[in-house]
């Protein structure tokens, strides 16, 4: 089976209470989407809103992994608020249902937020990684470099700090929808 992909999906009260949902689910499962586990939705819930304000108000984008009517894969394309920094941006809350893992959708939510990428004219897209998860090793699959490290910039528990790994990947390079958007 694969995803159907929606950008910027209606954030209806329902979609909401299904993505906080997923995220304790992916949380409580050993993603590193900003908590440790254990959460619950009261946990997520006030970051979860701050997100949606992002997207709703502005100037964030949602794009969700629909199974059916069921979202299984998401992830923000957050800007970066500074114009001297348009021209690329941020995914983050990137997540798929641990229920799912392994059926490739991880690959597929990133390969799609990749040609979106491109087709909103972004020159680059950047994520922040948890150390000590082996995370970065999936990202270097789809293209994205290791940039920089800051070190044991995440506490996670009392004497368990973790690197935060930047990765960065080039949307000009080899593609002629990037040749198109940065003319």
């Amino acid at each position: 089976m694969s995803l159907r992909f929606v950008l910027d999906p209606d954030p209806t009260a329902e979609l909401r209470e299904r993505i906080v949902d997923l995220w304790v689910d992916v949380t409580n499962a050993g993603g590193a989407v900003g908590f440790v586990p254990p959460v619950t939705a009261a946990d997520v819930r006030p970051v979860a809103e701050a997100t949606f304000a992002g997207i709703v108000d502005g100037p964030d984008r949602l794009l969700v992994g629909y199974d059916g009517d069921r979202p299984l894969a998401v992830l923000v394309f957050a800007d970066n608020r500074f114009d001297l920094k348009a021209h690329w941006c941020v995914l983050k809350r990137v997540m798929v249902h641990p229920g799912t893992q392994g059926l490739g959708y991880g690959s597929a939510l990133m390969r799609e937020a990749e040609r979106l990428g491109r087709k909103l004219g972004r020159r680059a897209l950047h994520v922040t990684v948890r150390g000590g998860l082996g995370l970065e090793r999936f990202y270097a699959r789809l293209g994205y470099r290791e940039v920089g490290r800051l070190p044991g910039a995440l506490r996670v528990a009392p004497g368990d700090d973790r690197d935060e790994i930047l990765m960065w990947l080039d949307l000009t390079a080899g593609s002629p929808d990037a040749e198109q958007a940065s003319r």
